[in-house]
C-alpha cells in the first residue's frame, strides 16, 4: 500500500517561506532540535559525575569504572533504538507521531530525573529517554527533508541550518546545566535539561500545525496484516532470546548491569555483521554493489575507532577533567581570575569548535579541487587525529604534576573535532555513494551502528582505564588509532579499486 499523498502534495499543503526564504516549517524542526539536544547534551554532561559523586555531594557514589560504563552503555543504546525508531515510524506511524511520542518520553525521563529518586528510578527515567530519542532522533531528520521537492537547491543549506541549530544546542546546554549542577546541584540542571524538552515538545505540537502541512503524517510502508503477524513472531522470538538469556544470568547470580554490558558489547559487534552479511549474500546485490560493500566495511571499522575516541568525550575525559585538571582560576592566573570551570564545560566545547570549523573544511575541499583527498585518505587523516587528541595528553602528565592546565583538553578535543570533520560529513556521503540499490536504508543504519559498536566496545574500555595509568591509557589507545590511519592511507589505492569509481 501506497502513501496516501505525493510529494508534490506534501510540499504544497504547507508555507513556503518565512524563514530566510525556506518553508517556516524548518524553524518548526530547528527549534525542536535545538530544545532536544539541549536536554540530550545538558543532561549526559552531568550524567557521569551524577554517578560517581559521593551522596554528600548528591550523588550515587558507585564506583567510578562503573560510571563510565554506565554511560557507555547508555551511549550504545541511543543508537541503536534510532534503528527501531525508523522502522516504527516506517511502518506503524509516520514520522510526525513518532516525533510527539519520542517528544514526550524523552520529557517523562528527563523529570524523573530532576526529582530526587533511587538508583533503580534513574535507570528507568534513562530507559524513558533512550526510547524517546529512538523515536524523535532519526525522524525529525527525515522530515526536514520532505519540506522540499527533491530536486530542490535549498534542501542542502536547509540541512546545513538544521546542523548548526543541534551544534548550538549542544552548544549551549553544558555550559548552563553545568554552572547549576556546580552551584545549585544536580537535580537543578536535570530540570534545566526537561525545561528544555518541555519547550521542545510545545514548540513541536504547536507550530506544526500550522506550518508543516501534510509532512509527516503519512507512514511511507505501512505494515500489512501478513507481515503484522510475521513480525509478532520475530519479536516474541527475539524476547523469548532475551528472557532465557536473563534467567540463566539470574540462575547463577550474575544478573547486573556489568553483564547487561556484555550483552550490549555483543549486539554492537554483531550486528553490523549480520546487515554485512545480509547485503554481501543478496541476490538483489549485484557484484559491483558487493565490491563497494567490501570496501566499505574497512572504513565502517575506521568509523568504530574513531568514534570510540570521540566518544570518550562524555566519559574518559569527563573524569579527567573533573579528577586530574585544574579548574580553579585563581590558581591558574595567579589570583587575577577568581573563578571555578565546572567540569561539563569541556562537553561544550567540540560543538563549538564544529560550528565554527565546518565552514573552512568546506571551504577548503572545495578550493582543493582535484586535490581533494580520496574518502579512504580522509577517513586515515581523521585516524591519526583522533590518535594524536589522546597522545598529546600525555605530554603533561610525564611532568609530574598533579592537575593539568585545561588547554590541554581544548587542544584534546580541538583534534578529534578537525577528525570529526574528515570523517563524519564524508562517512554519511560515502555511505549513501556505496550502499546497494536494495539496501539504501539499511547502509544509513549500518552507518549509525558504527557509533553503537564504538561505545559498547567503550563499556569494556573503562575496564583498562581504571586499571592502568592515563599516561599508558592514552599512549596505547592512541597509537593504535594512529596506526591503523597509517595502515589505512597505504592500502587506500587497493579499497578504491573496488569502490568502482566512488571516490
Amino acid at each position: 500500500m501506497s502513501a496516501r499523498h505525493t510529494r508534490e502534495e506534501v510540499v504544497n499543503s504547507m508555507p513556503r517561506t518565512g524563514f530566510f526564504g525556506h518553508p517556516r516549517g524548518l524553524i518548526t524542526l530547528m527549534l525542536t532540535e535545538f530544545w532536544e539536544r539541549f536536554s540530550y547534551y545538558g543532561m549526559k554532561a552531568i550524567l557521569v559525575f551524577y554517578l560517581y559523586y559521593s551522596v554528600a555531594k548528591g550523588g550515587f557514589g558507585i564506583e567510578e569504572g562503573f560510571a563510565l560504563q554506565i554511560v557507555s552503555i547508555y551511549g550504545a543504546l541511543i543508537y541503536m533504538s534510532g534503528i527501531i525508531g525508523g522502522w516504527i515510524a516506517d511502518r506503524l506511524l509516520g514520522t510526525r507521531h513518532s516525533i510527539t511520542i519520542g517528544a514526550v518520553l524523552i520529557m517523562i525521563g528527563h523529570i524523573l530525573l530532576s526529582l530526587p529518586n533511587n538508583f533503580t528510578l534513574m535507570l528507568v527515567a534513562l530507559l524513558f529517554i533512550i526510547l524517546g530519542t529512538g523515536l524523535l532522533k532519526p525522524n525529525i531528520s527525515s522530515t526536514v527533508g520532505e519540506l522540499y521537492h527533491k530536486n530542490d537547491s535549498r534542501v542542502d543549506a536547509a540541512f546545513t541550518l538544521f546542523v548548526m541549530s543541534i551544534n548550538l544546542g549542544a552548544f549551549l546546554a553544558p555550559l548552563v546545566v553545568g554552572s547549576l549542577q556546580a552551584n545549585v546541584g544536580f537535580h537543578a540542571g536535570f530540570s534545566a535539561a526537561a525545561i528544555g524538552m518541555f519547550f521542545s515538545l510545545i514548540a513541536f505540537v504547536i507550530m506544526s500545525k500550522r506550518s508543516l502541512g501534510l509532512a509527516g503524517l503519512d507512514i511511507p510502508n505501512p505494515i500489512t496484516p501478513a507481515e503484522r503477524k510475521k513480525t509478532i513472531t520475530y519479536l516474541l522470538a527475539v524476547a523469548s532470546v532475551v528472557a532465557l538469556y536473563f534467567i540463566y544470568l539470574a540462575a547463577h547470580h550474575k544478573l547486573d548491569l556489568r553483564h547487561f554490558a556484555d550483552l550490549i558489547t555483543f549486539l554492537g559487534i554483531v550486528l553490523p555483521a549480520i546487515y554485512f552479511g545480509m547485503m554481501l549474500i543478496s541476490r538483489k546485490t549485484s557484484r559491483t554493489e558487493k565490491s563497494r560493500v567490501t570496501a566499505y566495511i574497512p572504513l565502517f571499522l575506521a568509523s568504530v575507532v574513531f568514534w570510540m575516541i570521540e566518544e570518550q568525550g562524555s566519559t574518559v575525559l569527563a573524569n579527567f577533567s573533573d579528577k586530574k585538571t585544574q579548574l580553579d582560576l585563581n590558581v591558574l592566573t595567579h589570583g587575577a581570575i577568581d573563578f571555578h570551570i565546572p567540569a561539563a564545560w569541556f562537553q561544550s566545547l567540540n560543538p563549538l569548535f564544529i560550528v565554527t570549523l565546518a565552514p573552512l573544511f568546506s571551504i577548503l575541499w572545495t578550493k582543493l579541487g582535484k586535490r581533494n583527498p580520496s574518502t579512504v585518505v580522509k577517513f586515515a587523516i581523521a585516524l591519526i587525529l583522533a590518535g594524536l587528541s589522546f597522545m598529546i595528553m600525555i605530554m603533561p602528565l610525564q611532568s609530574g604534576v598533579q592537575l593539568i592546565n585545561p588547554l590541554w583538553l581544548v587542544l584534546s578535543f580541538l583534534l578529534v573535532t578537525l577528525a570529526e570533520l574528515c570523517l563524519s560529513p564524508t562517512g554519511l556521503s560515502t555511505t549513501t555513494k556505496l550502499a546497494p540499490e536494495a539496501f539504501t536504508a539499511q547502509m544509513m543504519s549500518v552507518w549509525f551502528l558504527s557509533n553503537t559498536m564504538a561505545q559498547g566496545l567503550n563499556a569494556q574500555l573503562v575496564n583498562v582505564y581504571t586499571s592502568v595509568s592515563p599516561v599508558r591509557y592514552f599512549g596505547i589507545f592512541g597509537g593504535i588509532a594512529i596506526g591503523l590511519g597509517i595502515i589505512l592511507f597505504f592500502v587506500s589505492p587497493f579499497i578504491k579499486k573496488l569502490m568502482h569509481g566512488i571516490h
